[in-house]
């Protein structure tokens, strides 16, 4: 990674992520988590305060060392085990039916290959597992999608590739799993290009 992605946007998801309006999404995705966790794109440890106490252990898949130290005092003050397991979430180093669930949360719109992770996630996964996921996407409404054309070469630039206008249901399902549940909805208090969010829960399909 360069300098600019591996040091600066780093702190920059960390301020942007972690306002406050972004809590009841995270308490709603992780609801629900049980067992052995494994969770992409970990960054500054958002999540960690909202594990419920059914989650035995989380592996942290997380490339960026800066957010992996910005994560540290969060892990510290968990009961729940966290380490850090893996860089890449398109090539997990973990067997297949390793996992109980899965969490991803604001990850989709940037890591390169999301189809590639969630096929990876699906391997991972028992055949009776569950992927939560909160991801931010194409809006529901046309007008809003226009702008979100318009303003994603900015956002890529500045945000390490964050795409706008990724279609998360769609890739959900391309990537081997049936969605139970979902919920499409612009955060309150976001910019609606940027706040257009799928929140759900998916089984992997055919297992």
């Amino acid at each position: 990674m360069g300098f600019y992605t591996d040091r600066i946007v780093p702190h920059l998801v960390d301020a942007s992520c972690g306002m406050s309006l972004t809590e009841a999404s995270r308490r709603r995705v992780c609801a629900g988590l049980h067992g052995r966790v494994v969770e992409i794109g970990f960054g500054s440890g958002l999540n960690v305060p909202f594990y419920p106490d059914a989650v035995m252990s989380v592996s942290a898949v997380e490339p960026a060392d800066v957010a992996w130290r910005l994560a540290q005092k969060r892990v510290a003050h968990s009961d729940i085990p966290v380490e850090r397991s893996g860089l890449d979430g398109q090539a997990l180093p973990f067997p297949d039916d390793t996992f109980d669930t899965a969490l991803s949360t604001w990850t989709m719109c940037t890591i390169p290959d999301a189809g590639a992770a969630l096929r990876e996630l699906r391997r991972v996964l028992t055949p009776d597992g569950t992927l939560h996921f909160v991801e931010h996407g194409l809006a529901p409404h046309a007008n809003v999608r226009r702008w979100q054309r318009r303003f994603e070469p900015i956002q890529k630039a500045v945000a390490g590739g964050c795409h706008l206008t990724r279609d998360i249901p769609a890739l959900v399902r391309a990537g081997g799993f049936e969605i139970g549940e979902l919920d499409t909805f612009y955060e309150k208090g976001a910019p609606k290009i940027m706040g257009a969010l799928s929140l759900g829960v998916a089984e992997p399909a055919g297992r």
